[in-house]
């Protein structure tokens, strides 16, 4: 690919009719190419409403780079769909659709890998090769739906990487999946999960956007928190619900907390005690989740006993949680287990495109 063409499906609505400005053409235009972009033109000779001079013009000044579907996994459980996209420089990353009875929800990675280190995440292993453009991000929501036939009316970022550590980039995506002539999802229909950059989550909360916020918290106290999350040496918990206090005043939208319980790591007693400490009188919604294995780590999910004593305490102390439902874990596609590569295989694999 040329690396002097301009990435045209990042762009917006308005930035692509000042390109056909630019280009000596008609305005217009720039809606019959944002159509072909969102329903997963491959190339520009796909875009037949278009006259072939300008076809040929689009070429000598624009890529378009479509993900190469290099895995398909389906669960047998529940029909979760695990995608490995090969990206235009042989990068890979890896997407997942899941259906609720609300509709289907896709969750897509806005990196490369990632450098947050989490010690339970498959996605940090290897660390950070790069950003995805949201041109990248985009794709893996079109071209999963063109694949797997269900319409996407719901997007986590919760994949590989970390959103706000791609802070430009994820708010183009947001602004080019909401928006009314493209996929039209809806910022109510979108979550964004972090690990808890403070200084980023204060930025996010000075839009006013009313999509989900998920924060990764997996631990009520600085020590074990930042045994799990390095990322919590930069200011620890305090800090990070100062910041989720400063995004709700801002937004109204409340924030969900995930908690991954990990044996005799963050699911004693104490820690639950704790926990009712921190989120008790706040808007905050709890969500638990048994912790899903990862070959290369040593930490295994919680006993049903520690589970039971654990969230008999929330209870107790009035904390408003849910148990997530675990889908896709047959396939390596539930949280914390999506990768970069393809490392593992496993006999409930069924082939698909790619």
């Amino acid at each position: 690919m040329n690396e002097m063409l301009a990435d045209i499906k990042s762009m917006t609505p308005t930035e692509l009719r000042a390109e056909m400005l630019l280009l000596g053409e008609r305005e217009f235009h720039a809606g019959q190419i944002f159509a072909w972009l969102t329903r997963g033109a491959r190339d520009f000779d796909e875009m037949t409403d278009l006259s072939r001079a300008l076809r040929e013009k689009l070429k000598t000044r624009y890529y378009l780079a479509p993900p190469e579907p290099e895995r398909r996994r389906e669960s047998r459980l529940d029909g979760t769909i695990k995608y490995l996209w090969r990206l235009r420089d042989g990068e890979r990353v890896e997407s997942v659709v899941m259906s609720y009875r609300h509709g289907n929800t896709i969750c897509v990675s806005s990196q490369a890998g990632c450098r947050m280190g989490c010690a339970f995440c498959a996605s940090a292993l290897g660390g950070l090769s790069r950003n995805l453009t949201p041109s990248e991000l985009l794709d893996q929501v079109i071209f999963s739906e063109k694949d797997c036939g269900k319409k996407i009316s719901n997007i986590v970022l919760m994949g590989i990487g970390e959103p706000l550590d791609n802070y430009d980039n994820v708010l183009r995506f947001l602004e080019l999946a909401s928006h009314a002539d493209g996929m039209n999802i809806g910022m109510r229909h979108i979550s964004l999960s972090t690990c808890g950059l403070t200084e980023k989550v204060d930025k996010l909360g000075d839009l006013g956007l009313q999509l989900t916020l998920s924060v990764s918290l997996h631990a009520p106290d600085d020590l074990t928190r930042t045994r799990l999350m390095p990322v919590n040496k930069t200011g620890g918990v305090a800090a990070l619900m100062a910041s989720c206090r400063r995004y709700f005043e801002k937004t109204g939208r409340r924030i969900s907390f995930e908690y991954a319980l990990i044996d005799g790591v963050n699911d004693t007693i104490r820690h639950a005690r704790e926990l009712c400490r921190l989120l008790r009188g706040a808007p905050w919604h709890l969500n638990l989740i048994l912790l899903n294995n990862v070959a290369e780590r040593e930490l295994r999910p919680s006993s049903k006993e520690s589970v039971a004593a654990f969230t008999k305490i929330l209870t107790d102390g009035h904390v408003n949680f849910t148990f997530r439902r675990r889908l896709g874990a047959d396939i390596d596609a539930a949280c914390g287990q999506l990768r970069r590569s393809r490392i593992l295989s496993a006999p409930s694999e069924r082939s698909g495109q790619g």
